[in-house]
């Protein structure tokens, strides 16, 4: 037994139901105006490029150095060990 959604069928919505639907609707629009005002502003805002000191720099180019410097130490070790792996694999 199924019932017909028609012109003469209602359904009942208490006052509290309605007060909760349309301040759930009032919070949802509020949110979309100002996350729309908040893209606008953004929008307008300069680009800010971030500074570099010169000590920021500096020390950047030290790690850079370093990491070089570390990097070949590890490649000629590298090499030593090949070098002994080879040395007793064909003698």
């Amino acid at each position: 037994m199924t019932k017909e959604l028609n012109e003469d069928s209602g359904f009942k919505v208490s006052i509290k139901t309605l007060i909760a639907i349309g301040a759930a609707m009032a919070t949802v629009i509020g949110m979309w105006f100002m996350l729309q005002a908040d893209i606008a502003e953004a929008k307008e805002l300069p680009k800010v490029e971030p500074e570099v000191t010169r000590m920021e720099f500096d020390m950047k180019d030290q790690m850079i150095r370093q990491t070089i410097l570390t990097t070949q130490e590890d490649v000629k070790e590298i090499k030593k060990s090949i070098e002994k792996i080879e040395d007793k694999l064909y003698e």
